[in-house]
């Protein structure tokens, strides 16, 4: 019996890979997955809903180098993607930011992408060990070997271990000669130091924030946790934090604070700030204040006060992968030729998605990411 020779196999069985490979019928497709079925991390993510794209995507929204990622942005925007779902039926909603989720459930997304690539051979619940090529390539698995002419790495990073995650994209690029930033847990919680521990007793409790870290500037909720802080505005921070400080501006809905404190003069401060009263009373514990009129404050203790507009303090850690929404880093994008995500190590080796060094901020910005890699990677295939 002559061996079976694949024209194109993509490691993942995710959003890049079921993009991909549902744009590719005539040709002999595979996809292998340690999962017993595909669209895993779809399936999950945005509470089941799946947050698929976001309306404003520019390459503003991401860590990575912005030259390799705006043609494949622009050839692939929110506005195909949304195309793309409405022409096969999905019910989608908006919702804050320009955020698209699917209106009923993922189950919906998946369910296309079934459809599109019912086509293709599936091996799933199949652990990819490693890859060599000679004349094609062979992919060695836990079940055997399978074949193919060309191999596309769509296998995402290390976060939602529980779904199969793991480093083999990784591994594959650094024995075809790749060399990797570093990856990291990202869109992920904050860990606190000893000074910020009053946070701590807040659990629970979230409210609308402005967060500066590294240039950037995200005003969204910030959700105080037993480990630390999280929320959208934490989690898109996480992106960019280098371990230097951040910066919390808890009264965004306030333009001056002289301004507030003259107005609000005859107030108690647990009053006159419009914020939680568990949240003022942890901090003035935290700071040996104790509440009063504002109007009877001393000039350091105003001080004090004022300085809940500008935060700043720089975060211990993160929560770990098993908190994060996705990786940073990953293959790096100057070995991967731009316009076709072909390995500028190996031939007919292509890599997309989330393994590569390219990662979204929250919000639909790395769904948008695999769909528009792998859409830009179809055009080149063929």
């Amino acid at each position: 019996m002559s061996l079976k020779i694949h024209d194109i196999l993509f490691i993942g069985a995710g959003a890049s890979a079921l993009m991909a490979a549902s744009h590719l019928q005539g040709h002999d497709v595979a996809l292998v997955d340690v999962n017993p079925k595909i669209g895993a991390k779809l399936l999950i993510s945005g509470g089941g809903k799946c947050n698929l794209t976001n309306r404003f995507a520019t390459t503003d929204n991401y860590l990575g180098d912005q030259a390799f990622i705006a043609p494949v942005l622009s050839s692939f925007d929110a506005t195909s993607t949304l195309s793309f779902v409405k022409e096969h039926h999905l019910s989608i909603e908006e919702r804050d930011h320009g955020q698209i989720f699917c209106a009923n459930s993922a189950k919906e997304l998946v369910s296309i992408f079934g459809r599109l690539t019912s086509y293709c051979t599936f091996y799933l619940s199949t652990k990819v060990l490693h890859v060599t090529k000679n004349e094609h390539f062979c992919v060695t698995t836990d079940k055997g070997e399978i074949h193919a002419k060309k191999v596309v790495v769509a296998s995402g990073g290390l976060s939602y271990a529980s779904i199969g995650a793991s480093d083999i994209g990784y591994k594959i690029a650094e024995s075809f000669g790749h060399s990797l930033v570093t990856p990291s847990p990202a869109l992920v919680g904050l860990t606190l130091q000893k000074e910020q521990f009053w946070m701590k007793e807040l659990s629970g409790i979230a409210l609308p924030v402005t967060l500066h870290v590294e240039g950037k500037r995200f005003s969204e909720n910030l959700l105080f946790a037993h480990k630390g802080i999280s929320g959208p505005a934490v989690l898109s921070g996480s992106l960019y934090w280098k371990k230097g400080n951040i910066t919390i501006d808890f009264l965004p809905h306030v333009k001056s604070m002289e301004a507030l404190l003259k107005e609000q003069s005859k107030k108690q401060i647990i009053t006159a700030l419009g914020l939680p009263r568990r949240l003022i009373k942890a901090f003035l514990d935290a700071m040996g204040m104790e509440d009063k009129v504002l109007s009877k404050l001393t000039a350091h203790e105003r001080e004090l006060l004022c300085s809940l507009k500008s935060y700043t303090f720089a975060p211990a850690g993160n929560f770990g992968y098993t908190k994060a929404e996705v990786t940073k880093g990953g293959v790096k994008t100057d070995e991967i030729d731009a316009h076709s995500f072909e390995s500028q190590r190996c031939k007919d080796l292509y890599f997309i998605g989330e393994v590569l060094d390219v990662t979204g901020e929250l919000g639909g910005f790395n769904f948008q990411w695999a769909f528009a890699s792998a859409s830009f990677l179809v055009k080149a295939i063929i």
